[in-house]
């Protein structure tokens, strides 16, 4: 009986068919800033920039040698997987069809079309995903297709299995991985990567990583079964799963739940605006989950460890940067939201504007409402360079009589207001 390692080899060699290995680099300015030896396995740098198409690719080999009749392929996404199906359907030459939300933006859609060319149909459907994986699911079995799922299925598990393949043989020689951090959606990496290095008997630590606002394998192994989350927030979309896969928790399921670290949106987009600032390193949300993972680990139990960091994807919409950089800001406490009783009077702006220093800048101000004859509420947004700052306002607010609300961290204010 063959081997989960030899499928995984022999899925590795057929890969590179479409791609080289994508590199494993040491990171000078992680390294430095841990004390750790950090290498960045570069998923971003695969042809559709994600890990996704190495499972994409095994699906459509495995189903085809097998003698199917296979001459149609569904598949149900809005981001890297749409993306690697597309540019596997094309590799093959076979037809395929690729159902995204009515929302889905127009960069990813074209991006997807980019990659599939004529071999690729998209089609629009619903406003919400799980809508439109069941339309997927309805045509898939209507026309006799092949669905090819992003997560929960072995040859899937078994293409992105590949990663920890060219991790174990692009590792310096005589260097082993002390600890691998991989970003966790739906399992199928994770789930992966792990069985290939227990099948080697590698003796490495595994660090998942999961979004706050999606803490799917944490809830998961907490509950010693698979949980489906109430709510999802959907900003780290690469990885913002309501329930670990099937397959994948099998694979996963005698972890710890404190081998699971849940990345706050926040702090991630602090991390994106840095590599991006300081390394010129392009990330999406879920490909910064594992570097950003670095910030939970005290220099001392990490100093002169190698550590594997998997950069999942760098599938980034650049009209979100706005965004990034302003979680970023609020984050790292430069940038608040205050709600203030407006004084209706001649002076009373400069009078507030005489209390900021030279380094506190207006980012917002607006009105809300009149709250009385003499008194209007106002929204005042706040951007300074040291955080410490807002100490020394808060006094200055406090003493000029100012009263005022501080929103930034009220999500259901904040929600309704910024």
């Amino acid at each position: 009986m063959t081997s989960f390692s030899d499928g995984v080899a022999r899925a590795a060699q057929a890969i590179r068919e479409l791609f080289p290995e994508t590199p494993l680099q040491e990171n000078s300015y992680l390294s430095r800033k841990t004390g750790a030896h950090v290498f960045l396995k570069r998923e971003d740098l695969s042809p559709v920039r994600s890990y996704k198409i190495r499972g994409a690719f095994n699906f459509f080999r495995k189903t085809l040698a097998a003698g199917n009749a296979a001459e149609l392929f569904v598949c149900a996404s809005a981001g890297n997987h749409a993306q690697g199906f597309a540019f596997v359907c094309r590799h093959f030459g076979k037809k395929g069809v690729v159902f995204m939300p009515v929302t889905t933006p127009q960069q990813k859609i074209n991006k997807t079309r980019l990659f599939g060319g004529e071999f690729v149909e998209i089609r629009l459907v619903g406003d919400f995903f799980d809508a439109c994986y069941r339309a997927a699911q309805e045509f898939t079995e209507s026309a006799g297709a092949h669905m090819v799922p992003p997560f929960d299925h072995k040859d899937i598990i078994e293409g992105q299995a590949t990663v920890g393949y060219e991790i174990a043989g692009q590792l310096p020689q005589g260097r082993s991985a002390d600890m691998i951090l991989l970003p966790v959606g739906g399992g199928g990496l994770a789930a992966g990567v792990t069985h290939y290095f227990a099948d080697q008997e590698r003796d490495t630590r595994f660090i998942f990583c999961e979004p706050s606002g999606a803490p799917s394998l944490a809830d998961s192994l907490r509950a010693g079964k698979r949980v489906k989350l109430e709510a999802v927030d959907t900003f780290v979309d690469g990885a913002a799963v309501a329930e670990i896969g099937r397959e994948p928790f099998r694979h996963l399921k005698d972890f710890t739940p404190d081998s699971v670290r849940l990345i706050p949106e926040n702090r991630l987009c602090a991390t994106m605006i840095e590599m991006l600032n300081i390394e010129g390193v392009v990330l999406e949300p879920a490909g910064a989950l594992a570097i950003d993972a670095l910030k939970d680990f005290p220099r001392k139990e990490i100093r002169g460890k190698t550590i594997i960091v998997v950069v999942s994807g760098g599938n980034f919409d650049f009209e979100r940067l706005p965004d990034v950089k302003e979680r970023a800001l609020r984050f790292e406490g430069l940038k608040k939201y205050f709600v203030f009783r407006f004084p209706q009077r001649p002076g009373a702006l400069r009078d507030f504007l005489g209390l900021l220093g030279p380094d506190d800048d207006i980012a917002r101000f607006e009105y809300l409402k009149k709250s009385a004859r003499n008194f209007g509420s106002v929204l005042i947004g706040i951007e300074t360079k040291d955080a410490k700052n807002f100490n020394v306002l808060a006094k200055r607010f406090h003493e000029a009589g100012w009263a005022y609300q501080d929103i930034t961290d009220n999500e259901t204010i904040a929600g309704l207001v910024i």
